[in-house]
């Protein structure tokens, strides 16, 4: 069974330093370090640990941030698993720990990037949480040593989580945009057509999201998945 508990001492933090490069194959360069997530620990923000008994599979951490108006959120900065660790459940129980313990501290919106070519992730986040996307930055990080990433921009479109509602998807659609479900074998074999999909994944979110639409569902195909977006109330 899958537990979840606060990480806070120096010999956590460093597991979870080798769990990043276990997940993601990143270079020093691009680990967080463990003073991170002391400084993390220390001002308000999570780091939280996935267990199995005395095993730990995955982790995530925030840090609180302060929006124009003056209002406060946690900044979901990165969620971690090991491979053998996905598809059972770790990810959801990580996030549902960290939207009851933002809940118990009187904080209500929480935000992430991801990348928009990942159909699980877009799934995860939109329809099983009930983010919704009015955000999106090219090459958010820069390039990264992660052969995840397979050397493509880093872009990111931003989830914003309201911890006060159920998930809601509209069903006014009025443009949808869709990617390939297994982006990570056309990364590795397809590398030219990878960044075309990223290129034009770009422009639609773009275009898009400057009418005033936002992602508000996500819609799961055999070999694809699709953005679905709708009118949203600018804040």
């Amino acid at each position: 069974m899958i537990q979840v508990r606060p990480l806070t001492e120096l010999d956590q933090f460093r597991e979870v330093v080798q769990l990043q490069r276990d997940i993601w194959g990143w270079d020093d360069l691009d680990l967080l370090p463990v003073r991170f997530f002391v400084v993390a620990n220390k001002i308000g923000g999570q780091v939280l640990g996935a267990f199995d008994h005395q095993s730990m599979g995955g982790f995530c951490i925030a840090i609180p941030g302060i929006k124009e108006d003056n209002s406060v959120y946690l900044h979901s900065h990165m969620l971690g698993l090991l491979p053998e660790w996905r598809n059972a459940g770790a990810g959801l129980a990580l996030k549902l720990a960290q939207k009851q313990d933002a809940l118990a501290r009187g904080i209500t919106q929480v935000e992430w990037s991801f990348d928009p070519l990942e159909a699980k992730n877009a799934y995860f986040n939109i329809q099983k949480l009930g983010a919704i996307i009015r955000r999106f930055t090219p090459n958010m990080y820069g390039l990264t040593s992660s052969p995840l990433q397979a050397g493509l921009p880093t872009d990111r479109c931003v989830a914003e989580w309201d911890l006060t509602k159920q998930p809601i998807h509209s069903k006014e659609v009025e443009a949808r945009v869709t990617i390939p479900r297994d982006m990570a074998a056309i990364k590795r074999d397809q590398p030219g057509r990878a960044r075309e999909i990223q290129i034009y994944v770009a422009q639609q979110f773009e275009q898009h999201l400057a009418l005033g639409l936002a992602v508000t569902g996500f819609e799961r195909g055999q070999d694809s998945g699709t953005y679905l977006f709708s009118p949203w109330p600018s804040k």
